[in-house]
């Protein structure tokens, strides 16, 4: 069993900062635990649009705080997020994320991430493994 503390992760190579300077993450669950999945907490900053495009990933996310636009690049269809919202990129959608008001969020991620992704060119995580 493991019990953590989002705080514990402050100040450590857990808590990302993306080099677009629009999010950080803490990364609480990682491939390194060998369940399948991740699991993060994401803030997206108020103000900035974010593209991306998870090529390699299945992603579902649930706004806890915020308010923000998404737009489904693929559709041009656009959603109202805010709390208590989920979505689900079970297609590999293309998507922008315009922040409103501080966006807050809990994700999910298969495969696993390992803690070191940031988004390239394209907004995808490169798909990196673990080290056996």
């Amino acid at each position: 069993m493991i019990v953590r503390s989002f705080k514990e992760f402050e100040g450590t190579d857990r808590h990302v900062k993306s080099a677009s300077g629009t999010w950080e993450s803490t990364r609480i669950v990682l491939a390194k635990e060998k369940v399948g999945f991740s699991l993060h907490e994401t803030i997206l900053y108020a103000g900035t649009e974010t593209s991306m495009w998870y090529a390699n990933h299945i992603e579902a996310v649930v706004c806890t705080k915020g308010d923000a636009e998404l737009t489904d690049r693929e559709t041009g269809k656009t959603y109202h997020i805010t709390p208590g919202t989920m979505y689900l990129l079970n297609g590999h959608e293309r998507h922008t994320l315009k922040v409103k008001e501080d966006f807050h969020c809990i994700c999910v991620f298969n495969p696993p991430v390992t803690g070191r992704e940031d988004h390239d060119e394209n907004g995808v995580y490169p798909l990196l493994t673990e080290e056996v």
